[in-house]
């Protein structure tokens, strides 16, 4: 049960530079948009939306932009309705990857999509070529100090999730895709600070990448796609073995 594989770890640090930065902002902010153009500006009576606004508090995000993206979700700002689109792809040594993403231009993504992966020695594939590889997983982030991991294991079976997983700073809970919410509040009852709660795809076979070189353009097609402007989530099979990993901090 405990322990996080390395790109895990990577993929932790990458994101607190995100919030330096300001990236998990826009990624919020387009999460909700899809959700709210989906299910409408009503977070009580849409869920996922409810959930997209849960993740943008636990991120500080102003409350103002959290109603403009509602406000873009719903078409009340005019402009491009927002559409959501998934890229699927392989990298420099058949890496695997999949690229949500929410965008005003379907064809300006496709482009960009096809441009990023190419000059990273990678291509686009076709639809169902990669994600086949991948399980589809509710994912809840709780802080390691809120809560020991036997504790909040007992706590979230009985909840209906289906694995916790532990390491020093984070407990992550899967569920079944469509338990994310139930159990997300239910542990939220039970007085747990959840930070984060999303729908995840998770690689059925991880590649270990044991070469530097590759590793490193691995790690820059991943950077690149997930800095695109349009990107909500970026999935991929790829692991690093612990010496790469290493050498990659240096």
């Amino acid at each position: 049960m405990a322990g996080h594989n390395k790109w895990s770890k990577v993929k932790h640090i990458k994101a607190r530079v995100d919030a330096i930065k300001g990236r998990v902002f826009s990624k919020c902010a387009h999460e909700i948009a899809l959700a709210a153009r989906a299910g409408g500006g009503d977070p009580a009576a849409n869920a996922r939306l409810r959930t997209a606004i849960d993740n943008a508090k636990a991120v500080s995000m102003p409350k103002e932009n959290i109603e403009r993206a509602i406000k873009k979700g719903t078409g009340e700002l005019g402009g491009d309705a927002i559409q959501e689109v998934t890229y699927e792809g392989y990298g420099p040594a058949g890496i695997a990857f999949i690229v949500e993403m929410a965008t005003d231009n379907l064809n300006r993504a496709a482009a960009d999509m096809r441009s990023i992966f190419t000059k990273n020695n990678g291509s686009v594939a076709t639809q169902g070529s990669v994600s086949y590889q991948f399980d589809r997983k509710g994912e809840i982030r709780i802080p390691a100090a809120a809560i020991n991991e036997d504790a909040l294991m007992e706590s979230a079976i009985e909840c209906g999730a289906a694995d916790v997983q532990s390491d020093d700073e984070e407990h992550i809970v899967f569920t079944a895709p469509n338990e994310l919410g139930t159990v997300a509040n239910a542990l939220r009852a039970a007085g747990l600070p959840v930070a984060s709660e999303k729908l995840v795809s998770i690689s059925q076979n991880p590649s270990v990448v044991a070469d530097s070189v590759i590793a490193r353009q691995i790690l820059k097609l991943h950077d690149q796609l997930d800095d695109y402007p349009d990107t909500v989530n970026v999935f991929t099979n790829f692991e690093v073995a612990d010496d790469i990993l290493e050498q990659l901090g240096d």
